[in-house]
């Protein structure tokens, strides 16, 4: 009889129904993390082709800074929750605050200044080729996680890609002497890089929401480096070419994508995140060539292949069972 039957499962049915009873975590695909992710790293990769648009003489880092003080302003003032956030944390979330805000401070203050020193392609493929590398570390190292081969290859194949596009003209025969204090600082941009998407998904994972951690990390590091805008940018920024630029800066680059980039932590690993905004030097390269009418040799076309295959692996979820607790973003995959 059929309500027999429905009345006394056999154990296999049995388990099956529990099973199917149980609930189950919404799949968090790339539409819900790298997907917001990699459209951050495209309009990054639209910055080089701004700041071009600069009045002569005006300083690399005041235009940079000036951008991350109206982007952080607005992402302080309008994200829900981010002036009431330091009040709702504890001790050790303060801290991450806190450690985010220098980090954001401490990138244009870095990078800009290795930009002037060694130029674009060397500044860019050794800050943005090492955060994902000092991510993958510091998340070890902090969290005691072993990276996955899946990341670690992905990573791999990024940072070569990337640095072959940004050092191909060099490659080619077309090299000048590189500075070292300018690699230095460049290297210091990529461990603020790293340092604050690590504090940004942490706090994240712990159950802020994404755009009160953005906010107040952009907006405490905006006021850190008003000065450097004040001091520093001279009248070219009051032209109106230069509050244009200054204007895509702080609205697009650093309000919008900072927007995305915090909602796609809520989903992506730091470490997986800050490889694929490797996407951003190959978006400044082509634009280079369309908008610009700058060249790149056959090498740098490789390095971009490379670099899309790298990213292509981390955008797309792995085909394989997985416990939904192996993926969640504390776990390096």
């Amino acid at each position: 009889m059929p309500n027999d039957t429905s009345s006394h499962p056999a154990p296999a049915s049995r388990a099956q129904d529990e099973a199917a009873a149980r609930p189950r975590p919404r799949p968090a695909g790339p539409f819900a993390g790298p997907l917001p992710i990699l459209t951050a790293a495209v309009l990054w990769g639209t910055t080089g082709t701004a700041a071009s648009l600069a009045p002569a003489g005006a300083p690399a880092a005041a235009i940079g800074a000036a951008g991350l003080v109206l982007g952080g302003l607005l992402l302080l003032l309008t994200a829900p929750g981010s002036r009431s956030l330091p009040r709702a944390c504890t001790g050790g979330d303060r801290r991450l605050l806190a450690l985010g805000i220098l980090a954001v401070a401490g990138y244009p203050l870095t990078f800009y200044p290795a930009v002037a020193r060694t130029g674009v392609a060397v500044a860019t493929v050794i800050a943005l080729g090492g955060a994902p590398v000092f991510a993958g570390l510091l998340a070890w190292l902090t969290r005691r996680s072993r990276p996955s081969a899946r990341w670690i290859t992905a990573t791999a194949a990024a940072v070569l890609g990337c640095t072959l596009l940004v050092l191909g003209p060099g490659l080619a025969g077309d090299g000048t002497p590189v500075d070292v204090l300018g690699v230095l600082s460049a290297g210091l941009a990529g461990l603020s890089y790293a340092v604050y998407a690590l504090a940004g998904g942490q706090l994240i994972v712990r159950g802020h929401a994404s755009g009160a951690v953005m906010g107040v990390m952009f907006g405490g590091a905006a006021l850190l480096v008003l000065p450097v805008v004040l001091w520093g940018g001279g009248g070219q920024l009051l032209t109106v070419r230069g509050a244009l630029v200054v204007g895509y800066l702080g609205t697009v680059t650093t309000f919008l994508c900072y927007r995305l980039f915090g909602h796609g932590l809520r989903h992506t690993l730091p470490q997986t995140a800050t490889t694929l905004t490797l996407a951003e030097p190959a978006v400044a390269a082509v634009l280079g060539v369309a908008v610009l009418g700058e060249r790149l040799p056959g090498i740098s076309w490789c390095g971009l292949a490379v670099l899309a295959l790298g990213i292509v692996l981390l955008a797309v979820p792995p085909r394989r069972n997985q416990r939904p607790e192996d993926q969640s973003p504390a776990t390096v995959e």
